[in-house]
């Protein structure tokens, strides 16, 4: 028999390769699309190059499994729209996360009395199981299926953990008695858990949760990959080892900065049920003061600079064509137009900056919170599109639930703008102190038709 180990290494070796340049490429609006194509082309590679592998069998399903999987994953792809993306990127990371969880449970199937690869793959099992029933519940409260706050309940901390050290004395069971007989009270508790521990988890903080089962996932793979490596499927386990540690790295480095972005511990974010209640209590001086499109427009139209701080609103209504169409008729204008983009804006890292580049707007208009931050008080108009949380002055306040959380400064501006649909609070339940202001008007409507009307009004200003 013709052993093609040495093709393969090196096919898996130059797919490595190309995994960390498209990391890399990733890094930058620029080259990400670049680097999204050199990942995929690498892992097609090493897909391909695995059937090579000795004693693999079953053909046949495995071909059945990359047509019905690729055909799925490549429709849902191409028919989803953006303002879905992070329901996609929050399921189809789960079913990274379920497939290591099935590959764990195959493994302790065949290789159960081998101590070392069974320890391995109950700890891949542990991750990934809880990965995919998070993945789930994130994509059910981002799809709008179940109730998107955090719900929590008396005792529910208490549950959560018997269910986890239930569930791990299974695992440990698995290993030392070196049976199968609690897999299916192992895998089932631990499916329980992820539910359990992510529907505490509110929508504001779902861009962190995303990120976080992003790494899990990761970690997942490459733990199964590490007892791959110790049977005959050793070649295809390298692979997973680097290609997990790549995605767990990199995932848990997103994580932190998320975290960070909103002055949290990812145990906060976690365990802390944030966005549960709304905040009670507590006065705001001032009235919220309408304005019309007209008047906005004119505004806009005179200013020197305009600031455009977007949030999840203007994915809803999917208005990022007619904002770049307002940045177009404000430049004619002679008007200096950035947009001011908030780490945690949407419902996943960097949704609103995938948003403005589907539209068009140039790259160099796209500033981050530390970049902007400062310009405000010297800027003429800040536009805000649908955001609440991450520009509400509150999280300045002790005693507010935002305390601490780094914000947009938009209420430093000389005018402020906020469309807005109508006068609910944001994800975090807080009562948005900036809309009080003596400089801040707001213009209520849906952001597409808002926006068209500041588009039209501003071409006649």
């Amino acid at each position: 028999m013709t052993d093609f180990s040495p093709l393969i290494d090196g096919v898996y070796l130059i797919a490595v390769i190309f995994f960390i340049l498209g990391l890399r490429a990733m890094a930058s609006p620029e080259t990400a699309r670049r680097g999204i194509v050199s990942a995929g082309v690498a892992m097609l590679l090493a897909v391909l190059v695995t059937f090579l592998i000795g004693g693999l069998t079953n053909f046949g399903l495995i071909a059945i499994g990359i047509i019905v999987g690729g055909g799925i994953g490549w429709y849902w792809a191409r028919v989803v729209k953006m303002t879905a993306m992070p329901q996609m990127v929050a399921i189809f990371n789960g079913m990274g996360g379920g497939a290591a969880a099935a590959i764990a449970a195959v493994t302790l199937l065949v290789s159960v009395s081998d101590p070392t690869n069974a320890s391995l793959s109950v700890a891949g099992a542990v991750i990934g199981s809880i990965s995919i029933a998070g993945s789930v519940i994130a994509f059910l409260k981002l799809q709008g299926w179940i109730v998107q706050r955090a719900v929590v309940f008396r005792g529910q901390q208490v549950l959560n953990i018997a269910i986890l050290v239930v569930a791990l004395a299974f695992g440990v069971l698995t290993v030392v008695q070196a049976t199968t007989t609690w897999l299916l009270p192992f895998f089932i508790l631990m499916l329980v858990y992820g539910v359990a521990l992510t529907v505490r988890i509110g929508g504001a903080d779902m861009p962190v949760v995303i990120s976080l089962f992003n790494a899990m996932t990761g970690i997942a793979v490459a733990l199964d990959g590490f007892a791959l490596v110790n049977s005959s499927l050793g070649d295809a386990g390298y692979a997973m080892v680097i290609a997990g540690i790549l995605v767990g790295a990199a995932g848990s480095l997103l994580t932190l900065k998320m975290a960070r972005a909103m002055n949290r511990s990812v145990g906060n974010v976690i365990f802390g049920g944030f966005g549960a209640t709304e905040e009670v209590g507590g006065v705001i001086q001032g009235s919220l003061k309408p304005i019309s499109a007209e008047d906005a427009a004119s505004l806009m139209a005179y200013a020197n600079q305009v600031i455009i701080a977007p949030g999840y609103g203007m994915a809803v209504a999917q208005a990022q064509r007619k904002v770049k169409e307002l940045t177009d008729a404000l430049e004619a204008k002679g008007v200096n137009v950035k947009f001011a983009i908030h780490p945690v804006a949407g419902r996943m890292p960097g949704h609103m900056n995938v948003l403005l580049a589907e539209a068009g707007v140039s790259y160099d208009k796209l500033y981050d919170l530390d970049e902007v931050n400062g310009q405000f008080a010297t800027t003429d108009v800040v536009l805000v599109i649908g955001a609440n949380d991450v520009v509400n002055p509150a999280a300045r306040r002790q005693g507010s639930p935002l305390y601490g959380m780094p914000i947009l400064d938009v209420d430093k501006a000389k005018n402020v703008i906020v469309i807005k649909r109508g006068q609910g609070r944001g994800f975090a339940g807080v009562e948005n102190e900036l809309f009080y202001k003596e400089n801040c008007r707001m213009l209520y409507g849906d952001a597409n038709e808002a926006v068209g009307k500041l588009v039209s009004a501003v071409g006649t200003a």
